[in-house]
């Protein structure tokens, strides 16, 4: 399909949101992912497509995406969507994945999110925000700087119990510091029960906490995992 690129915008530290205005007949799901195509010349060896998870909820007017740039790796492509034009017309493929929320809304729900792998979760609360929908949800959320924890103006206005864990912490700040792990993951959480744990981040991060968790006893199916590629760290 053809979108419209419209504006973009800077949200934290060296991270940015990309606005897209689509086709009347767009249809997709919170928290499901996209294709975004941008031709350029000399294109390095991550080439001319991207994957991209869908920040925005279906309630809202237009799409965006979200992406952290740094300065001295960023590819051809980041370079490209980053001097884009409002106005430029581009392709992105129809969005499509299965990592969204479970159809039963009693159901307990365990996020877990390393640095950029928020954005599937911002989308799904903005939606169940906008159609006032509300469901037990624990968000733990990894992050090497303060300030470049986003939505989270979101995350608290719709009353998520939120665990920040911030790797380098400023002096003055109070609240869970260091790595997130498997076992810290699993303390934080309590009692696991019957929660469906969703995990989203960088691929090592996500395959890592994937099978340390099944490790330590957590069934497959109470596991759900969005990883992003390209990226190697939080």
């Amino acid at each position: 399909m053809q979108v419209t690129y419209d504006h973009t915008d800077t949200i934290g530290k060296n991270i940015h949101r990309f606005w897209f205005r689509p086709p009347p007949t767009i249809d997709y799901i919170a928290g499901q992912f996209i294709e975004l195509h941008l031709p350029h010349p000399n294109p390095d060896e991550r080439g001319i497509k991207h994957w991209f998870t869908l920040s925005s909820s279906p309630t809202e007017e237009l799409l965006f995406i979200t992406t952290k740039f740094t300065p001295e790796k960023s590819s051809t492509f980041k370079l490209t969507l980053k001097d884009l034009r409002p106005g430029t017309k581009v392709t992105m493929v129809e969005p499509e994945g299965d990592f969204v929320l479970p159809n039963d809304a009693n159901q307990a729900l365990i996020f877990v999110a390393g640095g950029i792998g928020i954005t599937p979760y911002r989308s799904m609360i903005k939606w169940l925000q906008d159609t006032q929908q509300k469901r037990a949800i624990q968000l733990l959320y990894a992050v090497n700087d303060l300030d470049q924890a986003v939505f989270l103006d979101l995350f608290k206005e719709y009353g998520v119990d939120l665990t920040t864990i911030v790797k380098q912490p400023p002096a003055d700040y109070v609240g869970e510091t260091g790595s997130l792990d498997a076992k810290r993951i699993l303390g934080l959480i309590g009692e696991l029960n019957n929660k469906l744990v969703y995990v989203s981040g960088p691929e090592p991060m996500v395959e890592q906490f994937n099978d340390d968790l099944q490790a330590l006893g957590v069934p497959p199916s109470q596991l759900k995992t969005d990883f992003f590629p390209n990226y190697t760290s939080i």
